[in-house]
């Protein structure tokens, strides 16, 4: 690994909700698993989104809002010093668009994190356009922040065989050799009779060799992909999924499969588009 990607941080966008800053712990958390500084942003677009089309901000307003900028700022970065003491930690108030700013910020990242709600336009990102854009943009894996934590030791894949959920497969035995913990690629079929496609099958018994320390197992189930991932969420500590599939992952990140994983899984989602492993 070349000095400069060692030198790319973890990068978690705050809006000073509770889940945002569930989001810092976790991004100091991996900041701390992975060696990287750690770096918080928070997207100052409170006026355009707060004041009405053509009426003046007074300036009174303004200080007030730049002022609980800050503190959500302060307050973030002061969380993840107590969290991971050892990590390097540098936060900053930008002001612009969150899609913009984010996406510039994870063209310099090794991970983007976010919160899975929130109060404004970073804080929601995965409940609308905004986060679809984000995921299916960065130039670095974007993780949700969400569910429950576990401490199971186990990542979970969903494979499809499509380029995307094969990046996604190495990706999460990646993961897995971060966290000393065991992986299941999940592939759902439509019917019983169907078969577990070859080369997802291949993939995994290469990943395997490469990877032989981690406990690893390929499941087959006949269900609704989306229904599968939730499910085996329950007890897994990240999800990782590729940004599009085919057959039962087709459109992930633009259809039903990944707006219900987002909205339901019961750990952290990950979104690792092909050719973006970092």
């Amino acid at each position: 690994m070349d000095t400069e990607s060692v030198a790319k941080p973890v990068v978690v966008g705050v809006d000073g909700s509770e889940c945002s800053l569930t989001a810092v712990d976790w991004a100091a958390d991996e900041a701390k698993l992975r060696h990287r500084p750690l770096r918080i942003v928070h997207v100052f677009a409170w006026p355009l989104l707060y004041t009405p089309l053509g009426a003046p901000l007074l300036s009174s307003r303004l200080d007030d809002l730049m002022e609980t900028a800050r503190q959500i700022v302060h307050t973030a970065e002061r969380r993840a010093q107590a969290r991971a003491p050892e990590v390097d930690v540098e936060s900053e108030l930008i002001d612009g668009a969150p899609i913009p700013v984010l996406l510039e910020e994870a063209a310099r990242a090794s991970l983007a994190v976010i919160g899975s709600r929130g109060l404004g336009a970073v804080g929601a990102l995965f409940l609308g356009s905004t986060g679809v854009e984000l995921a299916a943009r960065a130039a670095c894996p974007v993780v949700a922040v969400r569910g429950r934590e576990h401490k199971a030791q186990r990542i979970v894949v969903g494979v499809d065989g499509s380029d995307n959920s094969l990046m996604a497969l190495w990706s999460g035995f990646e993961e897995a050799a971060l966290r000393a913990a065991g992986l299941t690629a999940i592939h759902a079929i439509h019917h019983p009779a169907d078969e577990t496609d070859g080369d997802i099958a291949d993939a995994v018994a290469r990943l395997r060799e490469r990877f032989p320390d981690i406990p690893t197992e390929l499941t087959t189930v006949t269900a609704h992909p989306a229904e599968a991932l939730i499910s085996a969420s329950a007890d897994a500590d990240l999800l990782v999924v590729g940004s599009r599939g085919r057959g039962g992952f087709r459109g992930l990140m633009l259809g039903s499969v990944s707006q219900t994983v987002l909205h339901n899984a019961d750990c952290p989602v990950a979104v690792q588009r092909a050719g973006k492993a970092h």
